[in-house]
């Protein structure tokens, strides 16, 4: 896969990240191109043709949702925090399944220190 496409495949992940959080702040027909055009990977003129306005409409409304979308996490932080926590549950787990193996104690301490931090950012 070249550049582009990695490049192109992370922004859309990205979007339909951030629409997940965000997305019910946005108008209902913001949200329906959206939709079509990151989630359901419809063209320009498809999406065009179904609203019965242009293509460079459908463009400006996908390009100002974006925007809307980043300036949220901006201010909001929610997939950063989520991204944290989900990072968090990872080391508990870790944690948990060598706690068998090494001293307990030490694994004990790990996870209340990581629950305490995960509960801060939620």
């Amino acid at each position: 896969m070249d550049k582009e496409s990695t490049d192109r495949l992370q922004e859309i992940v990205e979007l339909s990240l951030l629409y997940d959080f965000y997305g019910e702040l946005l108008k209902e027909n913001q949200k329906r191109i959206f939709e079509d055009y990151v989630l359901n990977n419809l063209s320009l003129g498809e999406i065009a043709d179904g609203a019965g306005i242009s293509r460079q409409g459908v463009y400006d409304i996908v390009r100002r949702c974006s925007r809307q979308l980043r300036t949220y996490e901006e201010k909001l932080h929610l997939l950063e925090k989520f991204e944290q926590a989900k990072q968090c549950i990872h080391r508990i787990e870790e944690i948990a399944g060598k706690m068998g193996t090494e001293g307990a104690s030490d694994g004990a301490a790990e996870i209340k220190r990581l629950a305490g931090e995960l509960l801060q950012k939620l």
